[in-house]
């Protein structure tokens, strides 16, 4: 049996504790194994603390396995509280220092609220960024980066731009931002997905691609050149491509898959054909780490509604991808 999942904590007054509790009634009969890093408290009568993380195969089939990250004050539901970042954030540091050991096989991230992490001091943008951060002195196998991909049974996007207001996304596309995103993503794919000749299709920025300059000039100064000097570098990769035109069924058979220019062109079609079971997984790191496609709902929290789709199928890729880096 491979090593276990690391689940973070995420916002305790979130959907994080509950969803990770409905996780392990779904896995618990059959895999994979996954311990979560938090107040056990958070977990009900069916947590077991444990003191290390290869304890967690051994009582997963009876009880969530728990590393205990006390909070300092009790969650309360849908009420987010700065006093408990401290929790929220160390059990991110621990989550990645373990899958750094080798004592787990990849890190999943259970959302947490930015705005509630700034509070106490925290200076980044969010988990990209720190688990980028993190890991930044260690060697990657493959071109670094952090990369964002979301991925779902019908569709892969990575991101060139990720959480920028459009203007200033299109005002910071350049030529190398997008090979930097190719490469990342076409490594990724054969390392971590298993396929040993990735397909790419590049989005364009405009609508129709910009009609040969008609409208925007974006695709004939900055993508097509691109796209031009990375197909003379050996990858396959079709575009600029018309992005309303690039993701009906017919379009994806012909790629594994798609790089968008920022946030919405690739996270809107993904999430209209499977929003519950999207994954979000950062390229270029040298351990795994993925999450669920969304964020702390703390309208529904503790009322028993969060759906654990997207934690059950972040934890299985996580899984998934740790085995194929042979941890």
């Amino acid at each position: 049996m491979g090593r276990p999942v690391a689940v973070t904590q995420g916002d305790p007054a979130g959907i994080g504790p509950e969803i990770t509790h409905a996780a392990w009634r779904a896995l618990k009969d059959g895999g994979p194994v996954f311990f979560v890093i938090g107040d056990p408290s958070l977990y009900g009568g069916t947590a077991r603390e444990i003191k290390a993380a290869a304890e967690a195969s051994r009582v997963f089939a009876d009880a969530l396995p728990v590393l205990s990250s006390p909070l300092a004050v009790p969650a309360v539901p849908g009420r987010p509280d700065a006093r408990n970042a401290p929790s929220t954030i160390s059990s991110i540091e621990r989550a990645v220092g373990l899958t750094v050991a080798g004592d787990a096989c990849g890190v999943v991230t259970n959302p947490i609220a930015k705005s509630v992490l700034r509070e106490a001091g925290f200076g980044h943008p969010g988990h990209t960024e720190f688990v980028a951060d993190l890991t930044a002195d260690l060697p990657v196998d493959s071109a670094r980066g952090p990369v964002m991909m979301l991925a779902g049974p019908s569709l892969r996007v990575a991101l060139v731009s990720i959480h920028k207001p459009l203007r200033d996304a299109i005002a910071s596309l350049t030529a190398d931002r997008i090979a930097h995103v190719v490469r990342v993503t076409f490594e990724a794919l054969k390392r971590d997905f298993g396929i040993d000749a990735p397909r790419l299709a590049l989005a364009g920025l405009n609508p129709h691609a910009g009609e040969g300059g008609h409208i925007g000039r974006e695709e004939i100064e900055i993508i097509t050149p691109a796209a031009d000097a990375l197909r003379a570098d050996g990858f396959d990769i079709a575009g600029p491509l018309p992005p309303d035109a690039m993701f009906h069924a017919e379009a994806r058979a012909g790629y594994d898959a798609a790089i968008c220019l920022y946030h919405d062109q690739g996270l809107i079609p993904l999430k209209a054909l499977d929003f519950w079971n999207g994954v979000n997984v950062t390229l270029g790191l040298p351990i795994v780490r993925t999450s669920p496609d969304h964020g702390t709902a703390f309208d529904i929290a503790g009322t028993g509604v969060a759906r654990a789709d997207s934690l059950i199928a972040a934890i299985r890729l996580a899984a998934e991808m740790g085995r194929r880096r042979g941890v």
